[in-house]
């Protein structure tokens, strides 16, 4: 894989998000913050960013994007190398928490294609869920399934708890087998914007469910 490839992306990205993030702040009192993490594990490094904004204060509609970009330490190790960057705009139906979704997905390996769904969330001080139900409108017919869910609770007035359970479920409906799957578990310390902790990744590729296991360390920045 080319590593120039999967970079110009990641940073079309983070443009796209330094500039969109004034835009859609400005009508938000407070404004979420944008989690961005580094893991380095034994096996390859992990970056995640996630971007959930509404568009206005009073607005139906939202934005959620992620970036996540893996890269194996050693050359000749291909499966795991990629860049996945699923975003969506969200249409909340009433105050249950459940919006109306479309978007797409750029993949450095599947390419890109569009999808709909149903997500449903809710954020407090010390929890966040995210919970995304979608359909990508191509032949392989890929019903897919994300949870993002946090658990922040308070120690004190400098330092809480920081947990996180993140998982993936993506099957090929047109040929009945299993794409991909991960299951990402995080645990450490907050103080303010900034976490650090232990983290475990377990990834699963294909109709056979190759794995590949990732622990490690990691820090991440709210801003």
């Amino acid at each position: 894989m080319n590593k120039s490839f999967f970079l110009l992306p990641l940073a079309g990205l983070l443009l796209f998000f330094l500039f969109l993030n004034p835009i859609i702040a400005q009508a938000q009192a407070p404004v979420p913050p944008l989690p961005m993490e580094l893991m380095f594990g034994n096996e390859r490094m992990d970056y995640q960013l996630v971007m959930k904004r509404n568009f206005t204060s009073t607005s139906k509609f939202s934005v959620l994007a992620i970036a996540v970009f893996s890269e194996n330490y050693g050359k000749g190790k291909k499966l795991g190398d990629s860049v996945v960057i699923p975003f969506q705009v969200n249409y909340a139906l009433g105050k249950s928490g459940f919006s109306l979704a479309a978007g797409g997905e750029a993949n450095s390996v599947a390419g890109f294609g569009t999808t709909v769904g149903l997500t449903h969330s809710k954020a407090t001080k010390e929890i966040l869920a995210i919970s995304v139900l979608s359909y990508q409108l191509s032949s392989a017919q890929n019903v897919k399934f994300f949870g993002l869910y946090e658990y922040k609770p308070s120690l004190n007035e400098k330092w809480s708890i920081y947990s996180r359970l993140q998982l993936t479920y993506n099957q090929g409906m047109a040929e009945g087998f299993h794409n991909r799957s991960f299951l990402y578990l995080r645990a450490g310390l907050k103080k303010g914007p900034v976490g650090f902790g232990l983290g475990a990744n377990f990834d699963a590729y294909g109709p056979n469910k190759v794995a590949r296991e990732n622990y490690g360390v990691f820090t991440r920045w709210e801003f």
